[in-house]
């Protein structure tokens, strides 16, 4: 049964960062798309950013109120996918959640960004 979990958030000012991380088991996602999504309050879950392995090289895709302060990133040799968050703001807040893009497993219990002052 494939799981995803998603750590790294917290309480954070606003201009501050925070390294997301999203352990994937019960299959290999090395040959999948993976992204991060956000739902922030009262909102719908949307696409943050997503990247792509092919092989050989990888490609990367970020929504655009995100786009120069995010960088998303994978290992795969840990199943695991990275969303370094710089400069964030108040917007960001949300909860954040991984899945393969587009999602086709469950939901995890997603990680809580809040960029308070």
């Amino acid at each position: 049964q494939v799981q995803l979990v998603e750590s790294g958030g917290g309480l954070v000012q606003p201009g501050g960062s925070l390294r997301l991380s999203c352990a994937a088991s019960g299959r290999t996602f090395s040959n999948d798309a993976m992204g991060w999504f956000r739902q922030g309050p009262g909102k719908e879950r949307d696409i943050v950013a997503h990247i792509v392995w092919s092989g050989r090289d990888t490609y990367t895709y970020y929504a655009d109120s995100v786009k120069g302060r995010f960088t998303i990133s994978r290992d795969n040799a840990k199943n695991t996918v990275y969303l370094q968050m710089n400069s964030l703001k108040p917007e960001d807040t949300a909860v954040y959640y991984c899945n393969t893009h587009p999602p086709r497993h469950l939901w995890g219990q997603g990680t809580q960004v809040t960029v308070s002052s």
